[in-house]
């Protein structure tokens, strides 16, 4: 299966506290932080989720 790279490039302040749950479960805390995660469609579903607050690159 495909890698992704996660990172996070905006801030939550401001969002919802599902969305803040979603940022913890895929493990971005700080801004400019990365991650990287197997691209199962439940990781790609929470990114499809928070898509106007991160950036993805595949591996």
């Amino acid at each position: 299966m495909a890698k992704i790279k996660i990172t996070l490039v905006k801030s939550s302040i401001g969002s919802t506290k599902h969305q803040k749950s979603i940022l913890d479960a895929l493990g971005l805390h700080k801004l400019h932080g990365v991650v990287e995660h197997e691209a199962t469609p439940q990781i790609v579903g929470m990114v499809n989720k928070m898509k106007h607050l991160v950036k993805v690159e595949e591996l």
